[in-house]
């Protein structure tokens, strides 16, 4: 989430252009008085304080007793129409000024509900967060990037992730956590990758429950985004895109599925773009089709900040709270009630929706402990971070055993990443102020107990005079990438390929870092010894850098997405799917995204979906299937032995393949899991294949169907890496769910 405008003291709403500039002076000028709309807003609930049940008689909704559901009906009867519409609306950022409707302390937020003190309805306070809390917050811990997260392929640690955010959330006073985001990664130059978990449907899914739940058992809601099609930043408040409906159940939709039947998340944020022609946040067959009656999702659905663009269609539509202000869901809405063009009805339930969850989540019974200016870090959280940016970090190359390095050798560190400008995060709403950040020179420097010398990488001649100079090199790229924008292009910016290409051809022994937040291309791969996908790595950049090159940790990440060989090979490389044309976006490539389009295609990808080397060797084995209850459960197992010298963590992963004439693409991921090994140790490993693995959707019967025929097993560490093979066999069409 992003404003597509800016929120001015004088209320108006500006273009991004002149956005940093209206938020210096929003920040900086003393609060302005109240307008007269504004003032007429604030008004039902301050009459309604004045005559505020005393006790529990008078107020059976604060009865912890009974069911969540009950005591958002009870609620609902004794709320006025200007008290249910109050709940339906921001009331503008808070950020760093206050009025009457953003009252101290209050404030810091980007978004904020009031409360109804007569009923004892508490605010809502919303921060953005992915990767620590943001909208300027200090005094907070900054994780790395969620793909850095989620390539270390470990539910586990996502959990951990998830506690650690809506710990630091909650203790801010947020009850209403803007985060995961879930998308489906479809362009690789998008410029949210960062932010997301990869390019698989069931990896993700598998993410997003971990996470969601780990958030929402600190306390606050968790808001899982964006509502959906969102895999583009170009044009993202007209862009339309066009799906078929199997793309979307089969692709798109699964980890909103899970986040609701598995996360039991409280709420969903609408995205900016269009399907099929309908804008995400007043489109029927997104919101009430699909999110209500299929899925069964009973919490709410909030605009992404500036998404709203109609008070009728979106409320008659589906959706349920207009972010950040009332400029569609306050006066117009009640007008609209009152015209008779929306129903009361659909309000009450508008109002259920949110009111649900917030006592699912005790929102009305407990009292969070701290306020925005809390400060919410430890040295448990610190370490934390350092710990996932270890367990995120993939080695992607390492010619003749290279790494890890001797803490003798002498190296040279080059490139403003690696020095004098560390690149720790993404852009946008997934800005955090972080408390430090360890460069990777620094890192190296503390760790290191050879020479360690650097250059900046704005002259090259002195860069790879500097890199003949030492036994390794260690060059840190990076990348720009933020909300907002997508790349122009798979390239690294600048002269930071030349600049590789110089430092390789100086010293041999050449390791580049990658500090992106999406794939890049790599045309210097074949002439440097390693290669380190890094991502944005967090305040302890340099520090788990360095404990992955000197060994300390053996790097035991996979990748979550597919990185090409070159720009025209991928599988949305045509301009009518990247970045549209007339303002549609669409999705011809339908099923094969990301890496079953590389299968599909016969076309090879530089390093594959779940590709990640070790400092020591694997081998996988003994696969065997049960599938006596095919195709509701079928479980399979095999051996994961660590046939090298080091102690190191595989990932097992499991793809099952339809039989022809399916559609489907050639093999998908269906299972996985993380194991620790010891040097010579073997494990057995147990995973489970439900139904849907087995399932494709049909557009006729609209049903989820496993069709009869031979599917196919495979088992291995990538999804190129597959030696393992077995079949089953299911022999009349089964419905699934």
């Amino acid at each position: 989430m992003k404003f597509p405008f800016a929120i001015c003291p004088s209320g108006k709403r500006i273009s991004l252009i002149l956005g940093a500039a209206c938020l210096f002076f929003f920040t900086q000028a003393p609060a302005p008085a109240q307008s007269a709309p504004a003032k007429a807003q604030a008004a039902p609930a301050a009459k309604a304080a004045k005559a505020a049940p005393a006790n529990l008689a008078q107020r059976p909704w604060m009865n912890k007793s009974l069911s969540p559901q009950r005591r958002a009906d009870l609620l609902i009867k004794a709320m006025t129409l200007d008290e249910k519409i109050l709940m339906m609306h921001g009331a503008g950022p808070c950020l760093e000024v206050w009025t009457e409707k953003c009252p101290m302390p209050i404030k810091g937020y980007i978004g904020y509900v009031p409360p109804i003190e007569r009923l004892g309805i508490p605010h809502l306070t919303l921060a953005d967060g992915r990767a620590g809390v943001g909208n300027k917050a200090v005094d907070v811990t900054l994780l790395p990037a969620p793909i850095a997260a989620a390539s270390s392929w470990d539910p586990d640690l996502i959990n951990q992730f998830g506690h650690v955010l809506g710990k630091e959330e909650w203790d801010k006073g947020t009850n209403v956590t803007l985060s995961p985001t879930i998308d489906v990664v479809r362009v690789p130059e998008w410029g949210r990758i960062f932010e997301s978990y990869g390019e698989d449907p069931y990896f993700n899914a598998r993410m997003a429950v971990a996470e969601i739940k780990g958030i929402q058992a600190e306390g606050s809601i968790a808001d899982a985004n964006m509502y959906v099609t969102m895999q583009q930043e170009n044009d993202r408040f007209h862009s339309d895109s066009v799906v078929d409906e199997r793309t979307l159940q089969e692709i798109y939709l699964p980890p909103y599925a899970a986040a609701v039947a598995e996360a039991h998340v409280g709420t969903f944020m609408c995205a900016y773009v269009k399907t099929n022609g309908v804008y995400s946040c007043e489109n029927a067959h997104l919101l009430q089709d699909l999110l209500r009656k299929q899925l069964k999702f009973d919490g709410w659905v909030m605009t992404d900040w500036g998404a709203a663009h109609s008070t009728i269609d979106s409320a008659n539509n589906g959706l349920d709270q207009q972010m950040p202000d009332d400029s569609f869901f306050g006066a117009t809405l009640k007008k609209a009630v009152e015209d008779g063009k929306v129903t009361n009805s659909t309000i009450d339930q508008h109002v259920r929706n949110i009111l649900l969850p917030m006592f699912q989540h005790a929102l009305f019974d407990v009292k969070q402990p701290g306020t925005w200016a809390s400060n919410v870090r430890s040295p448990q959280h610190d370490a934390f971070s350092r710990k996932v940016a270890e367990q995120g970090t993939i080695l992607l190359k390492n010619q003749n055993a290279l790494l890890p390095l001797r803490s003798d050798v002498s190296i040279a560190v080059i490139g403003a990443a690696g020095t004098t400008k560390p690149k720790a995060e993404g852009g946008g709403s997934s800005d955090v102020v972080a408390p430090y950040v360890i460069s990777p020179l620094d890192g190296i420097t503390k760790r290191g107990k050879g020479k360690i010398t650097s250059a900046d990488g704005s002259d090259l001649a002195a860069a790879a005079s500097a890199a003949s100079a030492a036994d390794v090199a260690v060059v840190v790229v990076r990348t720009e990438e933020s909300e907002g924008d997508d790349r122009p292009d798979l390239k690294l910016p600048g002269n930071q390929d030349d600049l590789i290409a110089a430092v390789a051809a100086a010293n041999k022994k050449t390791i580049v870092v990658l500090d992106t937040g999406g794939p890049v291309l790599m045309p210097w791969v074949d002439q440097v010894a390693g290669v380190i996908e890094a991502w944005y790595p967090g305040q302890e950049d340099g520090n788990a850098l360095a404990a992955i090159l000197y060994g300390d940790v053996n790097p035991g990440a996979k990748l979550p997405l597919t990185i090409p060989r070159t720009a025209d090979k991928i599988p949305t490389a045509a301009k009518e799917q990247w970045p549209g044309v007339d303002g549609h976006s669409t999705y011809t490539e339908k099923l094969n995204v990301g890496y079953r389009w590389y299968d599909a295609t016969g076309t090879d990808p530089l390093f594959p979906f779940g590709f990640g080397l070790s400092y020591t060797t694997f081998k996988v084995s003994n696969l065997a299937v049960n599938s006596s209850a095919a195709p509701a459960k079928v479980v399979v197992t095999l051996n994961v032995a660590n046939t090298g010298k080091l102690a190191g963590a595989e990932v097992a992963q499991v793809y099952v393949a339809h039989p022809a004439g399916n559609g489907e693409p050639p093999h998908q991921l269906r299972a996985f899991a993380k194991v620790q090994l010891k040097p010579g140790e073997t494990k057995p490993v147990t995973l489970t294949l439900d139904a849907r693995s087995f399932s494709t959707f049909d557009t006729g019967t609209h049903q989820w169907t496993v069709r009869e025929g031979t599917y196919e097993i495979l088992a291995g560490t990538s999804s190129r890496d597959l030696p393992l093979h077995a079949t089953i066999t299911v022999k009349k069409p089964v419905a699934s769910k």
